[in-house]
């Protein structure tokens, strides 16, 4: 299986991706403007060029860029200068063959973008975000049929939603429907993201991420950990092993399910990109378990399980 991994403006991480070209089948990315929205906090912002140059950086992978907020503004979705910017920013990228789609949450916006440049639509694939937490064929279909009706390429892979990961018969029957009615589509799944099973905050959590990246005033942080995930994992810090992570060393298990390893984390940094990359590349790690995930990376200084202790069966 090859990997879908962040990528960020790094010069040493990027010679890093090299060293693992040949287990990367993707790299996903933000545009780092302001005025372009995805599901993370903006750390940084940079030009265009300077993005270009470190996309030049991992020249054989396939390259998709976040425009997955779950939401925007709504009067965005009629902003015809905005969405002809960005979608102009986009077309810069696929014709320096630096961009081959879009990573997206939120539909109206999806087809807001495709309204005001059909042309520069054709060109890039719409990929569902694992947001769109696609976990049955009726979903996966719904979702076909609805980028059917707009001009963007469908999609050349889905993530599946990270529900399915420790429910293997669930997951065959859906990969098996997706392989008899999307012939050429590739199916991955969420290694390392490690929030509560079935999460019943992750829609308000999405949500609040979008509006904060609205410049309101809002402090996700603050907001878990009075009343979400982060206060539920202090209180139930067993509760980590409900977490449909999956291990390195149990990524032997989707063989000939899935065709490809998402990695995140692309806010955590360089040092955890590479450790976490590097562990799934090998497809085993000796160590702090919690120090590969996303949402559990700050219980890592005050736990720690043992990578290599898990017992037999542990998947």
């Amino acid at each position: 299986m090859l990997l879908d991994v962040p990528l960020i403006p790094d010069k040493n991480y990027i010679r890093f991706l090299n060293v693992h070209r040949t287990r990367i089948y993707s790299v996903h990315f933000s545009l780092y403007q302001a005025d372009v929205l995805d599901a993370r906090y903006k750390l940084r912002l940079i030009s265009t060029d300077a993005l270009a140059g470190c996309l030049k950086g991992v020249p054989t992978v396939l390259k998709y860029l976040l425009l997955n907020s779950r939401i925007h503004n709504p009067a965005g979705y009629s902003d015809k200068d905005t969405l002809a910017a960005i979608m102009n920013t986009l077309a810069q990228l696929n014709d320096a063959g630096l961009l081959d789609g879009i990573i997206y949450a939120d539909a109206y916006f999806l087809q807001a973008l495709s309204d005001t440049t059909p042309d520069i639509a054709r060109k890039l694939e719409a990929v569902p975000s694992i947001n769109c937490m696609l976990d049955s064929f009726e979903k996966i279909r719904a979702t076909f049929d609805i980028l059917s009706s707009m001009h963007f390429k469908p999609p050349q892979k889905i993530i599946l939603y990270r529900g399915l990961n420790r429910r293997p018969e669930a997951l065959s029957g859906i990969a098996a429907k997706c392989r008899e009615n999307y012939t050429a589509i590739k199916l991955g799944l969420l290694a390392n993201e490690g929030c509560i099973y079935q999460c019943p905050y992750k829609p308000a959590h999405d949500a609040l991420l979008a509006i904060a990246n609205m410049n309101m005033d809002v402090n996700t942080h603050d907001i878990n950990q009075s009343l979400g995930c982060i206060r539920y994992f202090l209180e139930k810090p067993q509760a980590i092993f409900k977490s449909p992570f999956i291990r390195p060393e149990d990524m032997q298990n989707y063989e000939g399910i899935v065709d490809i390893i998402k990695i995140c984390g692309q806010t955590l940094g360089r040092d955890f990109l590479e450790r976490t990359i590097q562990a799934y590349a090998e497809q085993r790690y000796k160590g702090n378990l919690l120090d590969l995930m996303d949402s559990l990376d700050w219980m890592s200084d005050e736990f720690h399980v043992e990578n290599g202790l898990a017992p037999p069966g542990f998947f």
